[in-house]
């Protein structure tokens, strides 16, 4: 059983790391290996929507560290990507993350991973890199983990705050619990629900595809 974290923050043993690495000790501390992943020194492209991956299943042609990070999450069962609240949402770096996933979700290879989030902010936007990540972790039906979030500005100012240390240690601990449990998408569903309706019925989630336009 291997977990795998994610940081999104372009700081070096920032804060962000620092609870991601509270996170993956709780989870080794219930029998997972770990490893972690930063996006500090990486070389990340924004995904410039040539849709290769959509018409012939195949992995992303960006030549860049991205596809390093597609191994490690293939070869995990469970996720946690933590960010940084810059200016009220995920980092750059984070949003570049989420939308090169979608070369594994056209694949189908994120469908039954764990994933869960944490994130640190100096005032406010915990809520929102929570809701910006675990969108995804829902669109490409992994099952969701919690949250863990914390209060810092200065680097290495997380320590200092109790609730965001221990809840990134009980986060690595429920995503290990919950892959134990062994969910899985019944197989008629394992596809977006676009797909299931259009396969099944014939029918476009596009509405202006198949109704009359209005004039």
């Amino acid at each position: 059983m291997k977990v795998l974290g994610i940081v999104c923050s372009p700081r070096k043993q920032g804060n962000t790391e620092i609870m991601m690495e509270t996170a993956l000790t709780g989870a080794r501390s219930l029998g997972a290996e770990t490893e972690l992943w930063t996006a500090v020194g990486k070389d990340l492209k924004p995904c410039d929507g040539c849709d290769i991956c959509t018409r012939e299943r195949v992995a992303c042609h960006i030549n860049d560290d991205m596809p390093e990070l597609y191994g490690k999450i293939v070869a995990a069962d469970g996720l946690i990507f933590g960010s940084p609240s810059y200016f009220g949402f995920a980092t750059a770096q984070a949003k570049i993350v989420m939308d090169r996933l979608y070369s594994l979700y056209n694949q189908s290879a994120l469908v039954d991973k764990v994933a869960g989030v944490l994130s640190v902010a100096s005032s406010s936007g915990n809520e929102q890199v929570r809701a910006e990540f675990t969108s995804i972790i829902q669109h490409c039906h992994m099952f969701p983990a919690d949250h863990a979030k914390g209060f810092a500005s200065k680097k290495g100012e997380v320590k200092k705050d109790d609730y965001a240390m221990r809840s990134s240690e009980e986060l690595g601990k429920q995503i290990v619990s919950l892959i134990k449990q062994g969910y899985h998408w019944p197989e008629a569903y394992r596809k977006p629900m676009h797909n299931v309706i259009g396969a099944q019925y014939g029918i476009l989630s596009y509405p202006l595809r198949h109704t009359r336009q209005v004039e």
